[in-house]
């Protein structure tokens, strides 16, 4: 099967689709990747809260038109982002949120850090807890849909019971909940980078939760980056995957390299080389040093996997509610 070329959309252009009626509130929204991937899919996110400075900067350059809340998660009520969005309880159709996951990181300690304070990005904060405060939100806005993103090193040895627990919570908020292991390599994504996302609908909907198939064919490196086309031997140092295969994930430090000429160059990947693996249109701002615009792209849901899931809840489950509301 023939891949199709790899194409990631400027941001001038995507502000230029169509948009859906329905409305995204987005919680620990990091610097836009998830946002950018509802705007792709036709969603209008009306509201946006992130604690970490530097990435409020870099989402404010890029979403203007959104509120952006500065607090601590744990200072907003469900009544603040309704009011925001002007709308009532139960009206809004998707409640997305990427709680911090160092905790629960496979390449992290794991529950060595549970119950503390620690480093995160530019802050120092406790953030096992923070899919709780996820949950008590849902339970104050009662969206249609909710969508949350973690990292797999939930589902995986001491954190899996912490992963009942939140299942256990969405079913007793009324929600119908699936979880499952997505990589983005097979979701329009040229780097290897799995999460496990959420999807809870409410019951009152009728409508079972959706996630998106895996596609038919994946991008690579070479994809991404065409001027390695002339660089037959050149490898992703990192892990020493070939330029034919996708990247390794992309982490918050900036520690993969690329080699040159048989092992005997290497240097760092650029900021444009990074958005380009990272499914991040190029005209996508980016604020901060070197190393803080490469923490934006390695915390951020590729808007490309984004998309998709995105896509995915709106065909399926928001405009089949819908139809079955009106029928």
């Amino acid at each position: 099967m023939t891949t199709p070329a790899y194409v990631v959309p400027t941001l001038a252009e995507i502000r230029g689709w169509p948009l859906s009626d329905y409305c995204v509130a987005s919680l620990f929204s990091g610097c836009g990747g998830s946002s950018l991937g509802y705007r792709m899919a036709g969603l209008r996110v009306l509201y946006a809260n992130e604690f970490v400075e530097a990435a409020r900067d870099t989402y404010r350059a890029n979403f203007p038109l959104t509120y952006l809340d500065p607090r601590d998660v744990r200072s907003v009520k469900g009544a603040d982002v309704l009011d925001v969005c002007g709308l009532e309880a139960g009206a809004l159709d998707v409640l997305d949120g990427s709680p911090p996951c160092a905790s629960f990181s496979s390449a992290g300690k794991l529950e060595r850090h549970w119950r503390s304070a620690k480093s995160y990005s530019d802050t120092h904060q406790r953030t096992d807890d923070l899919f709780f405060e996820y949950l008590r939100l849902v339970d104050e806005i009662r969206p249609r849909v909710c969508v949350a993103e973690n990292v797999s090193g939930l589902i995986r040895g001491v954190a899996k019971g912490l992963c009942k627990q939140i299942l256990a919570r969405f079913a007793s908020l009324d929600y119908h909940v699936e979880a499952r292991l997505l990589d983005a390599q097979w979701l329009g994504v040229p780097q290897r980078r799995s999460r496990v996302i959420f999807v809870a609908v409410r019951r009152d909907l009728h409508v079972a939760p959706a996630l998106p198939a895996p596609a038919a064919t994946r991008f690579v490196i070479r994809d991404a980056l065409p001027q390695l086309l002339a660089l037959q031997d050149t490898v992703w140092h990192a892990r020493w995957i070939p330029a034919s295969q996708p990247a390794p994930a992309i982490t918050t430090a900036p520690t993969h390299c690329i080699e040159l000429d048989k092992g005997s160059t290497r240097r760092a990947l650029t900021i444009p080389e990074l958005k380009r693996l990272c499914s991040v249109p190029d005209d996508f701002v980016l604020t901060g040093t070197y190393a803080q615009q490469w923490e934006r792209l390695g915390r951020a849901v590729p808007p490309a996997m984004m998309r998709a899931i995105a896509t995915t809840i709106r065909e399926r489950v928001l405009d089949v509610a819908r139809l079955e509301a009106s029928a």
